[in-house]
């Protein structure tokens, strides 16, 4: 029964994951890169100065950068680690560079899902705000229904990406490193996220805010020390990730790169994962963040796709390429379960390497729990209401405590086939809602000073039943 169901949704995957979504996200990150006049300059040298810069008189939940921190702590998570190797296992070391470009231009489309979060978002009778690619589809496009199937896809997936695939990392690193049993991990993991997500999203952003950055730099530090050890294979490195992802053909190590179609696949599909530019989550967090405008917020939430895929993914695949063509034993392509092929690259640090890779896996896959927690939680409420919150919660935490034993091939491929199919109806949001994209940003990026202290009012749910069109 199992191989059966497992088969069905390898099927579905390669189905879903075919030429057809490749184009489409690839192809919508191009575009609004073309339409926005290559936004992705403005990420560096204005969106990560306001991600640190507080806003308190803004309209909003948490700070801009509670909001950022909490959306990557659902990106920055297991698929910069375990991801990027099993593109590696899977895709070849091709599958790198295809990972590095969704990032790159990825970012365009996290500016543009962001900025149309923050325009049509609302606020709710008791004060919280709310947004995502439901209220854009509902409220800029009159398409309600598609905004419930959104929701509903995205409330599922959070099961998947945000929990099941983040829980096992965290049992299988644990029971390879330290010798706990999963079962304890999972009643362990079930408990710490409880107590937090049942303080909603101000709870979240707090733990986020002081986890995210001790995370994200232990973990890059780990890998500037294994590339220091590697520090000969750099440049062979990257050279092999360049041929590789556009031909097949043999490297050093136990390198084999499975040509352009498997390279694309799995490094688009990973970097999606990854980074989750264009599928509409991260946007869920940036419409509660203290903001004055949408422009000024999309630039904080785009910076978060340049940190986890453009920064650290590219890290990661970095020193697993290098790490197996000096160790000519290591073969990736035998290697199907990308933790372990992570676990001995990060061995070559003697003593803390292993440390160092347990302390990065628990943190980042914590923190995706958190993150996607929240991003449920609005989506069930959409499409349920707030009686959906309490059962919500609770079947989060059952998952959480049985994902242990659950099968990791199998958590990894539905994860996969449920990013592909939120993304459609965000994508469709992005490239219809273009035009006001466009118009947003021609209208305050050019004046900075007004992306500071120009305020937008916020529509309160109960008090408006139009769309919210301009």
């Amino acid at each position: 029964m199992f191989d059966v169901v497992n088969e069905a949704v390898q099927y579905v995957n390669s189905k879903v994951w075919g030429w057809g979504m490749i184009a489409l996200l690839f192809g919508t990150h191009l575009f609004l890169t073309i339409r926005t006049g290559f936004i992705q300059r403005k990420t560096i040298s204005k969106g990560i100065k306001l991600s640190v810069t507080k806003d308190p008189d803004a309209e909003g939940e948490v700070s801009q950068f509670g909001a950022l921190t909490t959306a990557l702590a659902s990106t920055i998570g297991t698929g910069n680690i375990i991801g990027v190797g099993t593109a590696v296992a899977l895709g070849g070391p091709g599958a790198v560079l295809w990972c590095w470009l969704t990032g790159v231009f990825g970012i365009a489309t996290k500016y543009g899902e962001s900025l149309i979060a923050v325009k049509y978002r609302v606020k709710t009778e008791d004060g919280r705000m709310q947004g995502g690619a439901m209220y854009a589809l509902e409220r800029g496009l009159n398409m309600r229904w598609l905004g419930l199937i959104f929701a509903f896809l995205a409330g599922f997936a959070s099961f998947g990406i945000g929990c099941a695939t983040q829980v096992n990392a965290i049992a299988a690193i644990c029971e390879e490193n330290l010798g706990i049993q999963p079962w304890i991990i999972g009643l362990i993991t079930a408990f710490m996220t409880a107590i937090v997500i049942f303080g909603g999203i101000k709870s979240i952003a707090r733990v986020c805010e002081k986890l995210v950055p001790f995370m994200a730099v232990f973990y890059v530090i780990g890998c500037v020390i294994i590339l220091g050890i590697n520090y000969d294979f750099i440049i062979p490195a990257v050279t092999t990730i360049c041929k590789l992802a556009f031909t097949p053909g043999a490297a050093a190590g136990g390198l084999v790169g499975g040509g352009i179609r498997l390279a694309m696949q799995y490094g688009v599909a990973r970097g999606l994962f990854s980074n989750e530019s264009g599928m509409g989550s991260a946007p869920i967090a940036a419409a509660a963040a203290q903001t004055r405008n949408p422009v000024r917020q999309a630039l904080v939430s785009s910076t978060g796709t340049f940190w986890d895929t453009v920064v650290v993914c590219l890290m990661t695949g970095l020193v697993l390429v290098s790490t197996i063509m000096k160790n000519p034993a290591i073969n990736a392509n035998e290697i199907a379960n990308g933790g372990i092929l992570t676990s001995k690259a990060f061995a070559q640090i003697p003593y803390v390497g292993p440390i160092i890779l347990v302390v990065g896996i628990i943190s980042f896959a914590y923190s995706t729990i958190l993150g996607w927690a929240y991003y449920g939680e609005r989506c069930v409420e959409y499409f349920a209401g707030k009686k959906g919150l309490i059962p919500y919660r609770l079947l989060y935490i059952i998952v959480a405590a049985i994902a242990p034993v659950v099968s990791l091939n199998l958590v990894w491929l539905i994860a996969d086939t449920l990013n592909a199919l939120m993304a459609i109806p965000n994508l469709i949001a992005v490239l219809l809602l273009s035009p006001v994209i466009v118009k947003e940003t021609r209208k305050y990026i050019n004046n900075l000073d007004a992306v500071d202290k120009t305020q937008v009012p916020v529509v309160q749910t109960g008090k408006s039943k139009k769309t919210g069109k301009e």
